[in-house]
């Protein structure tokens, strides 16, 4: 008939512990996080002669999928139109836990007289009703297990549309991406 094999606890827990350290290794494989603009909610109008300064409040859905809280640094959000710095949103230094969303709420100032540049494709636009930004970020942190901790650099670039006059998201293209840092 066949051999019988004699049971071993040690290979049974050779090989229960191999595949829980391969899964981990799959789980642990850091995975760029997700931006979403919720909204644009404009703050108030600074006259600055000869054209007017807007300050607005931009609501970004932030999506952290990795198992390891991350602890990131402040920076500032370039925003621009039709190719120009139109402005800035600053970031603040924060964290965000493990597998989790969080609402971020970004101040960000636009400078009119870098929209009088344009004046006329943005009177189109709002004929349009369809302005499009570009805005690019650097965001560098540490994400931190147990004792493991390493530093890490994402970039994302957007590509939003907008209503120039109500402010509203008609439609957005948010790429991510997450490079470790090995200093």
């Amino acid at each position: 008939m066949g051999k019988k094999v004699k049971w071993s606890w040690t290979s049974a827990f050779i090989g229960a512990a191999s595949a829980t350290a391969l899964t981990a290794l799959i789980n642990s494989k850091p995975k760029d996080p997700t931006f979403h603009l919720i909204s644009i909610d404009l703050t108030s109008f600074k006259l600055n002669l000869p054209v007017l300064d807007a300050e607005l409040l931009l609501t970004v859905h932030v999506t952290n999928p990795n198992i390891a809280p991350v602890h990131y640094s402040s920076t500032t959000m370039s925003i621009l139109y039709d190719g120009s710095l139109l402005g800035s949103a600053q970031l603040e230094a924060g964290s965000q836990p493990s597998r989790s969303c969080k609402l971020l709420r970004l101040q960000a100032r636009l400078n009119g007289l870098q929209l009088a540049h344009h004046a006329y494709k943005f009177f189109s636009d709002v004929t349009k009703r369809e302005m499009v930004l570009d805005a690019k970020v650097d965001v560098e942190g540490a994400a931190k297990l147990a004792l493991w901790e390493h530093k890490f650099k994402v970039h994302v670039d957007s590509h939003v549309t907008v209503d120039p006059l109500f402010l509203d998201v008609i439609d957005q293209e948010n790429k991510s991406q997450l490079d470790l840092l090995l200093t």
